[in-house]
C-alpha cells in the first residue's frame, strides 16, 4: 500500500481535483452545481434529477461468491426531510442495467425497472397518515410498485423478452423515525427473491459514494480546515439492485463482463429517449469536456470511439501538471484506455474486446475477505478497477491512476474522504439505510439521527461546527453548506412574514 502523505500533501489532491474541474468548465462554486461521480454531471440531466444515475457497482457478493451484485443510483442529493412530496422513481422512465458479456460492447442481457404510483387518499397533503410499519399498511398514501423485465439480445438484435417480477413493492422514503419507527423492516419487504435464485430490490437507500465537494466553493474560502469532510454525508439516493447467479450471466470459459446503466424517458410523442448513461465513476464528469456531456448520456457504448481523445489525452492531467506543477504521464495515455475502456490485460479485459466505457468485472475473482478501499493499486483484484464494490475508494484511485500509477509514477493523491459515513450492510441489496427525516441537518435545534446506523445527531442553529452523526467511522462532523443555507433562507422568509403580518 503506498505511503500516505502528509494532510498539506493530501490537500494538493483535492485542491487539484477541485481546481481541474472548475477550469475545465464548471463556472457555478455552489456545492449543489458541483459533480460527485454521477451527481448533476451534465447540463440536461442535472434539471432532471429522478433519472439521472449517479453510481454503478459491480461486484462478487461477499456473502454469496457464486452470484454477482449489480447495483444502480439514481437521484442525487436526496434531503431526508424534504417532504411533503418525497422521493420516486418516474412512472415515465425505464431503469436498466445492461451486461455484455462477450466483450462487442453490447449488452446480450438489459434488466429493466418500469414503475407504477398510486396514492390511497387524494383528499390530503401527507406521504402517509399515520405510522407505517408494512408496505401494505393504509396509513402509507403515497407507494410505489414495479416489474423487471429481462431482454436478451444477441448481437443487438432482441431474442426473447421476458417478465421476471411484478408489482413488487418499493421500499418508500424514509419520512422520519416517528412515521417510519422500524425503516430496517420496510426494507426487508422490499426484497424480493425470485424463482431463478436472484433476488431484486427498489428503494431509497443513503448514498454510498463519499468525497469531499467543499472544494468547489473557491478551494474553503482560502481555509483549509475543512478538507477531508464527506459532502454526501446525510442524503439519500433512489436504488435499485439485482443478485444474479454468476452462471446465468456469464458465457462458458469467459468470466469478464462489462456492466452500465441507463435511464429512457418517455417524450410527448410516447417513445422513449435515452437521457442518463453510467458506467465506471467520474468519467463523464472529469474525462468528457462539457461540450459532450449530453451526447454522452444520449449514446450507447458501440459508439463510444467518438469519445476517445478524451481519454487518451486527459484534461484533469492537464490541470494537475498547471495549477501545481505535479509531473504527468506523456500522451496518449493507454494506461487510461485499458481503465476505462476496455479493462485491464490479465485481469478484467475479455477476449477480442470492443474499446468501450463500460465497467468490467472479472467473476472469477473472489471477494477479498478484507477488502481494500484502493482495490487493484493496493493488491486487491477484487475491487476497483474490477467491478466497483460500495467501499472502494474511486475518488482516490481515479486521482492516483491519472497522475500515472499504472505507468510507474507512483503518487498518493487523496481527497482524505477514505470511507462512508455510515457502514454498510452484510447482506443484498448491501448499501445502507436511508437517512431519517428526522436527522435534522442544520437551520433550527433538533436531533435525529441514520436510523439503524450509528450514534443520535444534535444540531444548534447557527453553530457550523455542530456535532453530527459518528456512525461507526469516528468520520469528522460536517454540515452541509446546501442545508445550512436553506435552512437559514427559510427561517429568515419565515421571520419576514411574521414581522411583516405583525405590523398590519
Amino acid at each position: 500500500m503506498p505511503k500516505r502523505l502528509s494532510r498539506r500533501s493530501r490537500t494538493v489532491g483535492v485542491l487539484a481535483t477541485g481546481a481541474a474541474l472548475i477550469a475545465g468548465g464548471s463556472m457555478s462554486l455552489a456545492p449543489m452545481q458541483a459533480t460527485a461521480s454521477s451527481h448533476r454531471e451534465a447540463p440536461l440531466i442535472s434539471g432532471q434529477p429522478e433519472y439521472d444515475n449517479t453510481d454503478v457497482y459491480a461486484f462478487v457478493s461477499p456473502d454469496q461468491p457464486n452470484t454477482t451484485t449489480l447495483v444502480a443510483n439514481f437521484w442525487p442529493f436526496e434531503e431526508p426531510a424534504g417532504g411533503p412530496n418525497f422521493y420516486k422513481f418516474n412512472p415515465d422512465g425505464r431503469y436498466e442495467i445492461n451486461v455484455d458479456n462477450d466483450g462487442d460492447s453490447l449488452p446480450e442481457f438489459t434488466y429493466r425497472f418500469t414503475f407504477k404510483e398510486s396514492y390511497r387518499d387524494q383528499n390530503t397533503f401527507l406521504y402517509n397518515t399515520g405510522v407505517v410499519r408494512s408496505f401494505n399498511d393504509p396509513t402509507l398514501n403515497y407507494r410505489q410498485t414495479y416489474d423487471l423485465t429481462l431482454i436478451q439480445r444477441n448481437g443487438g438484435t432482441v431474442v426473447g423478452t421476458r417478465t421476471l417480477a411484478t408489482n413488487v413493492p418499493v421500499a418508500p422514503s424514509h419520512v422520519g423515525d416517528a412515521s417510519m419507527p422500524d425503516y430496517r423492516t420496510l426494507r426487508q419487504q422490499a426484497i424480493k427473491q425470485l424463482p431463478s435464485g436472484a433476488k431484486v430490490f427498489a428503494g431509497q437507500a443513503d448514498d454510498p459514494f463519499f468525497l469531499d465537494l467543499r472544494v468547489f466553493d473557491r478551494f474553503y474560502g482560502g481555509k483549509l480546515k475543512e478538507v477531508g469532510n464527506d459532502t454526501l454525508r446525510g442524503y439519500n439516493v433512489q436504488t435499485v439492485a439485482l443478485q444474479v447467479p454468476t452462471s446465468a450471466l456469464i458465457k462458458p470459459g469467459q468470466p469478464v463482463i462489462g456492466v452500465y446503466s441507463a435511464v429512457q424517458r418517455k417524450n410527448a410523442a410516447g417513445s422513449f429517449t435515452q437521457v442518463s448513461r453510467l458506467a465506471n465513476p467520474l468519467v463523464n464528469e472529469v474525462v468528457n469536456p462539457i461540450k459532450d456531456k449530453d451526447k454522452f448520456n444520449a449514446s450507447v457504448p458501440w459508439n463510444d470511439a467518438q469519445f476517445l481523445s478524451n481519454v487518451t489525452n486527459p484534461e484533469l492531467a492537464r490541470r494537475l501538471n498547471q495549477v501545481y506543477k505535479l509531473p504527468i504521464p506523456p500522451t496518449p495515455r493507454n494506461d487510461l484506455v485499458q481503465v476505462f475502456l476496455t479493462g485491464v490485460p490479465k485481469l478484467n479485459q475479455p477476449p477480442n474486446v470492443r474499446p468501450a466505457e463500460l465497467m468490467r468485472l472479472n467473476t472469477s475473482i473472489p471477494p477479498a475477505a478484507n477488502p481494500k478501499r484502493l482495490g487493484v493499486l493496493d493488491g486487491d483484484n477484487a475491487g476497483y478497477p474490477n467491478g466497483r464494490r460500495l467501499t472502494d475508494d474511486t475518488v482516490d484511485i481515479s486521482l492516483q491512476v491519472v497522475e500515472g500509477e499504472l505507468v510507474g509514477m507512483k503518487n498518493d493523491l487523496s481527497d482524505s474522504v477514505d470511507a462512508n459515513d455510515v457502514k454498510f450492510e452484510p447482506n443484498f441489496p448491501y448499501v445502507a439505510l436511508p437517512t431519517s427525516g428526522s436527522a435534522v441537518r442544520g437551520g433550527f435545534s433538533g436531533s435525529g439521527g441514520k436510523s439503524g446506523n450509528g450514534t443520535a445527531t444534535t444540531y444548534n442553529f447557527g453553530n457550523r461546527s455542530a456535532q453530527t452523526s459518528t456512525a461507526d467511522d469516528g468520520g469528522t462532523p460536517i454540515l452541509p453548506i446546501i442545508a445550512l443555507a436553506g435552512g437559514a433562507a427559510f427561517l429568515t422568509g419565515g421571520f419576514l412574514m411574521w414581522a411583516r403580518r405583525r405590523s398590519i
